[in-house]
């Protein structure tokens, strides 16, 4: 099994920080009374070492049919969060913005005040990185480089997809090169990868407390309100 350090596992708590984002800001969309649909998924699991517990090596048949790869049981989100978008895809909505404490490799790129984004549609990406500007929480664009998903769908030899990134380096990138396999192509989506700024480990600053931040769920309502205006889309 894959398991972290004891320091490292000291702030797993704010591991579901990206859950809590969606549901607070879907619960703000509904209290504000925003004339807009939105779907909200939120997929979970308690990832914990037992006698049925994933181990690497394993080979997982996801929703829709195709099989991972695990390499590394501690990304377990991202096994998780293809679901969903699998499932999400289904519902064929206008975009798909997914929010997830993905990989530490984005807390290395960016800090622990700024989230990164990346997608499948750079004017979707640039809505909400401006969105996330309006309300004071940064966001910063990182690509899906093209080598990434064939790194995703060649590294493994017995499934159609590599769960994690046998390399050392680029761990965002494929981590949401992983997750484009399982949202349509023809649907705007975004990945808000919000690993360092969703728990403060030091003092409060601005709006910002120590602890657990709520990252996202102004740029998520900001979205909303945007896209429920006159021009939205």
């Amino acid at each position: 099994l894959t398991i972290k350090t004891g320091v490292a596992m000291q702030t797993m708590k704010c591991d579901m920080a990206g859950a809590a984002a969606v549901v607070s800001a879907t619960l703000a969309v509904a209290e504000l009374g925003l004339p807009i649909a939105v779907t909200t998924i939120v997929p979970m699991a308690e990832n914990m070492p037992s006698g049925a517990a994933t181990r690497p090596g394993d080979v997982l048949t996801m929703y829709g049919g195709k099989t991972v790869e695990v390499l590394n049981t501690d990304a377990e989100g991202r096994l998780i969060l293809g679901d969903a978008l699998a499932l999400a895809s289904e519902a064929k909505p206008d975009l798909v913005v997914d929010v997830a404490t993905l990989t530490g490799a984005c807390e290395i790129a960016l800090g622990d005040r700024v989230c990164g984004i990346l997608g499948n549609d750079d004017a979707l990406v640039e809505k909400v990185r401006a969105a996330g500007g309006r309300v004071g929480e940064a966001l910063w664009q990182l690509p899906i480089s093209e080598e990434m998903p064939v790194k995703v769908r060649t590294y493994s030899k017995i499934a159609d997809l590599m769960q994690h990134n046998v390399d050392l380096y680029g761990g965002a990138l494929y981590a949401a090169a992983f997750l484009q396999e399982f949202v349509d192509p023809d649907l705007p989506w975004a990945h808000l990868d919000i690993a360092g700024p969703a728990f403060n480990k030091r003092g409060p600053f601005g709006h910002v407390p120590s602890g657990g931040t709520g990252v996202t769920v102004a740029t998520l309502v900001e979205l909303a309100t945007e896209l429920s205006g006159p021009s939205g889309t």
